[in-house]
């Protein structure tokens, strides 16, 4: 960060006691939902309580309900943690997207900003995909005809979703 603080030092987990009412509400939403209290990015967003709770349903959606299979998805949001440097949602997600099925010299490779050798099809079009997306802001023609053909239009959004939230994540925790 430019200043020096972390996030946690700008915007640190909110006691309990000092919560607004919509806080309090918000946060005794997520752990409703989740299972868990407030955590990692969620603790600077719960500073806008209604973006919070939208924030961690769309996550929900992304995780569960996309069209995208789990290895795709999981992969798709290691390329983005590890895009923007995300220490917390690689935390996360390494363990599970191994779990889906990515090659562990996959994610290695991911993890020292290479592009993977030995990435399946299927994920060298989310690659491709992700990193125009985040490095270009725009994706080619043939990258994103390729996408659709084996994902949909729909898979299309939702790998778009994929990186614009995990990229919100990052972001929150870097504010």
């Amino acid at each position: 960060m430019a200043s020096g603080q972390t996030s946690a030092e700008r915007m640190p987990e909110i006691p309990a006691g000092s919560l607004s009412p919509a806080q309090a509400e918000s946060a005794a939403s997520f752990r409703a939902e989740r299972g868990v209290p407030v955590f990692g990015p969620f603790v600077p967003l719960l500073r806008s309580p209604e973006l919070m709770l939208c924030a961690s349903r769309m996550g929900q959606y992304l995780r569960y309900g996309s069209v995208l299979p789990l290895r795709i998805s999981e992969f798709a949001i290691l390329v983005v943690a590890r895009e923007w440097s995300q220490p917390v949602e690689w935390a996360i997600h390494h363990p599970i997207a191994l779990g889906a099925g990515v090659d562990p010299e996959t994610a290695r490779a991911l993890a020292e900003g290479r592009r993977p050798d030995t990435m399946s099809a299927d994920e060298a079009l989310a690659y491709a995909f992700s990193t125009e997306l985040m490095r270009n802001r725009a994706v080619s023609d043939a990258t994103y005809a390729a996408l659709v053909a084996r994902f949909g239009e729909q898979g299309a959004i939702d790998l778009t979703g994929i990186n614009g939230y995990y990229a919100l994540l990052a972001m929150a925790s870097s504010a």
